[in-house]
């Protein structure tokens, strides 16, 4: 339970740091993402896991070698480690973006899955 709560807490403090770190991006952005039509659906996804994974300026497109399925499940290769998926951190729903994207957070260094959403491998 106590892993768990530090968890959260590290995600949480992630995401405040992502947010942070987006709304200087955007500054530089000259606006495209505030502007984006797909803004109000990425602002909407949640994982099971994870929560709300905040918006895409906080998620990272993936290149189909950094991602992949293995006996069943998704798995990412992230500062250069394959991460396996855990089920809950899956969005289900369909990719509106159409590439692949995954939310991390970094605990003790190593990086965890917040949200991952598929997408079509070319």
């Amino acid at each position: 339970m106590r892993h768990r709560r530090r968890a959260l807490l590290a995600a949480a403090a992630g995401c405040a740091a992502l947010v942070m770190a987006a709304v200087s991006v955007q500054a530089h952005d000259d606006g495209r993402y505030a502007n984006s039509p797909l803004k109000p659906w990425f602002d909407s996804l949640h994982s099971k896991a994870g929560g709300a994974c905040c918006s895409n300026a906080d998620g990272m497109a993936l290149a189909d070698v950094d991602w992949d399925t293995r006996d069943g499940h998704y798995r990412v290769r992230l500062d250069g480690e394959w991460i396996d998926v855990p089920a809950d951190s899956v969005i289900t729903e369909p990719n509106r973006a159409g590439r692949t994207m995954v939310w991390p957070y970094y605990v003790n260094g190593h990086p965890l899955i917040r949200c991952f959403l598929p997408g079509t491998m070319t």
